[in-house]
C-alpha cells in the first residue's frame, strides 16, 4: 500500500471517529424551589400547589411546600403565627411567597429574612406587599411596610374595590408596548384578571428599587373613582414588574385572585416569572410553556374568615 492510500484511509477513519461520538449534554442540578404559603383570603394554599405542579413537570425542580398550619397539622391559613418547614430555605434556590399578615415567630421569621439577605432570587404575589403585620411587636415593625418595599417593590396602600368578588372581572390586564417580546411575557396575552387592582404608583407612591412594570392593569370598577379620588389612586397601575434585592433577581404580581389562575396566561405569567428570576428566560419558548393543569384546580372563592378547605394536610409535590 502507497504512503498516500494510507494517509487517505487514516483520514476517513478520523472523519468517521468524528461523526458518530456522541456528545453529551452537560448536567445541571435541579433548582430546589420552596413555597412560603400562608394568606388568609385568596386561597394561595390551593393555587400554590398547583403551580408547583406545573413548575416540577417543566422544569424538573425540587419543589418544598411550606403552609400555614395549625396545631394539630392541618393547612389552616387563619393561623398567622406558624409556616411549618421554612428550614428548607436554607438549601432553597428560590423563594415563592404568597403571605397575608403573618405573625411569625423571631426563629421562623428569621430564615425568611436570612434567605432575602442571601442574594438569591425571589417570587412574590399579591398580598406580599403586606406579607407580615406586627403591630405590637416593635421590634419586628420594619417586617410590616419597609421589609416588602425593599424586597418585592410596595407596601400595602389601598385597592380599588371588591365589588362581588368572583362574579366577574375586575382589572383589564394588559402587555406594556415596550416590553413586547421579553422571554418573561412569551406565551402571556391581554387577559382580564377577578383581581381588583391594587395601588403601587402614582400619587404619594412610587414603586421602590429598579422595579420596570411589565404589565398595567386598568381598573373596569373603582371605589375611588366613586369618591373622586383617581388623581390620588390611578386608575391603571403596574400589575407586574421585575427589579432586584442584593443582587438577586426579585418578579413581583398583584395579581393572585383564585380565579385568575384559571386563566393560562395568568399562568404562564407565574411560570416564567420563576424562570426569569432564576436566570433562565433563555429556555423560555416563544409560545410559552404547557401550562396545563395537572389533576384539577377548582379552588373555594376568596373571601376572609372560614372560607378555606378544612382538613387538607400538606402532600409532596
Amino acid at each position: 500500500m502507497t504512503i498516500s492510500k494510507l494517509s487517505l484511509i487514516i483520514v476517513f477513519a478520523l472523519v468517521g471517529c468524528t461523526s458518530t461520538k456522541k456528545i453529551m449534554p452537560t448536567e445541571t442540578k435541579s433548582p430546589h424551589v420552596v413555597f412560603v404559603v400562608g394568606d388568609d383570603e385568596y386561597r394561595s394554599e390551593e393555587s400554590m400547589p398547583m403551580l408547583a405542579r406545573i413548575l416540577k413537570r417543566e422544569l424538573n425542580a425540587n419543589i418544598t411546600m411550606c403552609y400555614a398550619t395549625d396545631s394539630l397539622g392541618f393547612i389552616d391559613p387563619n393561623t398567622s403565627d406558624n409556616i411549618e418547614g421554612l428550614e428548607a430555605l436554607k438549601t432553597a434556590d428560590l423563594m415563592i411567597m404568597f403571605t397575608r399578615f403573618r405573625v411569625l415567630p423571631n426563629d421562623q421569621l428569621k430564615l425568611i429574612k436570612d434567605y432575602a439577605e442571601s442574594g438569591k432570587p425571589m417570587v412574590g404575589f399579591r398580598t406580599s406587599t403586606h406579607a407580615f403585620l406586627y403591630e405590637n411587636n416593635i421590634e419586628n415593625q420594619e417586617m410590616n411596610n419597609e421589609w416588602p418595599t425593599n424586597v418585592f417593590g410596595q407596601q400595602w396602600i389601598t385597592h380599588h374595590g371588591h365589588f362581588d368578588d368572583g362574579e366577574y372581572p375586575l382589572t383589564s390586564v394588559e402587555i406594556i408596548a415596550e416590553k413586547f417580546g421579553q422571554p418573561i411575557l412569551h406565551g402571556v396575552e391581554p387577559f382580564k384578571a377577578y383581581s381588583w387592582l391594587y395601588h403601587v404608583d402614582g400619587g404619594d407612591y412610587k414603586l421602590g428599587g429598579d422595579s420596570e412594570p411589565i404589565l398595567r392593569g386598568i381598573s373596569l370598577k373603582s371605589k375611588h373613582e366613586m369618591y373622586d379620588r383617581l388623581e390620588e389612586f390611578p386608575s391603571t397601575n403596574p400589575v407586574a414588574w421585575t427589579k432586584t434585592y442584593k443582587n438577586a433577581r426579585v418578579f413581583f404580581t398583584t395579581l393572585g385572585h383564585p380565579k385568575d389562575f384559571k386563566d393560562p396566561s395568568m399562568r404562564s405569567l407565574a411560570i416564567n416569572g420563576m424562570y426569569w428570576a432564576l436566570g433562565l428566560e433563555e429556555e423560555i419558548p416563544w409560545e410559552g410553556f404547557n401550562v396545563e393543569i395537572e389533576g384539577y384546580y377548582l379552588p373555594n372563592k376568596s373571601g376572609i374568615g372560614q372560607k378555606h378547605k378544612k382538613g387538607l394536610k400538606k402532600v409532596n409535590i
